[in-house]
């Protein structure tokens, strides 16, 4: 019995993928290499290029490897470039996922752990988040990861499928050395990028109604989501109940101000960050409770800040 990892080449499905080995439980990995790495996947891990659109050849790899469940990570991942791309996101976020449970429910899979998002919330009225807050998401990828949380549920009702959904918030830091944030569009890469090629870090927005007028998010590090991953895995193999959705927050907001000032220490590089406008579909604060998921996912904070920046900053070097 193995677990399929859709996305597993990626920079948080690569982690995941290593966790979930070391708990013993054999991952097989698809991944369209759009944005994955396929350095990232260790020699011994079955691995396929393919998109999760073709349904036929996913048929095939779920009962060739007696897949018992799946951790749906592939997708659309960028907030601000989905306002540009709206069709993009809704085809890989909500047409791919769609397509990944016919394919589940053709094999006989019947356990699935999504990655969902933050971004289903919009811009919440309160100052901690939790699963019972609305959702109104303000982009399209937002909006996708809804929908696609809508399909994974209303799969449950219609075919018995055992399920729960992970709304990250912001993913950094490395668990291995030689795994690194590729994004061209999340903030630890684009803040390396500039200081590696002598050039000022940029913040997007100082204007929001935060304590220093940038955005503040919950930062939490991608060793610690996958941990949560491989459990809410286990559970749901176990038959053990699980929550629709778990908030994966740290309960403390760090602003990206706070994030440059960290980051200088951290590299030793000494920099006043450049101002810019806001970028679209990006909300002033998302900061989380995860007690829910504390609870039943084993989920902690197990880094500091620095140790995020740290171990981010030592794997960019391998870049």
């Amino acid at each position: 019995m193995s677990w399929l990892v859709t996305g597993g080449a990626g920079y948080i499905g690569s982690h995941v993928v290593r966790s979930l080995s070391a708990a013993g439980l054999d991952p097989v990995v698809v991944d369209s290499m759009a944005s994955g790495v396929r350095g990232f996947v260790p020699d011994q891990v079955p691995f396929y290029q393919l998109n999760i659109l073709q349904t036929e050849k996913l048929v095939e790899i779920m009962k060739r490897h007696d897949v018992s469940g799946v951790i749906h990570l592939a997708g659309y991942k960028y907030a601000g470039e989905s306002v540009k791309h709206p069709l993009l996101a809704f085809e890989q976020n909500v047409t791919g996922t769609a397509h990944l449970l016919e394919a589940m429910e053709s094999s006989r899979v019947h356990n699935m752990v999504f990655s969902s998002s933050a971004a289903v919330y919009g811009t919440p009225n309160e100052d901690l988040v939790t699963e019972a807050t609305g959702t109104f998401p303000e982009s399209p990828y937002g909006q996708s990861k809804l929908v696609g949380e809508w399909l994974i549920r209303d799969q449950g009702v219609a075919a018995g499928l055992k399920h729960t959904s992970l709304r990250y918030f912001n993913v950094v830091g490395s668990g291995s050395d030689e795994l690194y944030d590729a994004s061209p569009h999340n903030l630890f890469p684009l803040v390396f990028q500039a200081l590696n090629a002598g050039k000022t870090p940029k913040i997007f927005g100082t204007d929001y109604g935060t304590a220093d007028g940038t955005c503040v998010r919950d930062y939490v590090h991608v060793a610690d989501l996958a941990l949560a991953h491989v459990e809410a895995a286990k559970k749901l193999e176990a038959d053990a109940p699980l929550e629709p959705v778990y908030n994966l927050g740290s309960g403390d907001g760090v602003s990206v101000r706070q994030i440059m000032d960290a980051v200088a220490k951290v590299t030793g590089i000494e920099f006043s960050a450049l101002e810019e406008a806001r970028r679209p579909g990006d909300p002033a604060r998302i900061v989380a409770d995860g007690t829910l998921a504390a609870r039943d996912l084993d989920w902690k904070m197990r880094h500091s800040l620095e140790q995020m920046v740290h171990s981010a900053w030592k794997a960019s070097a391998r870049r």
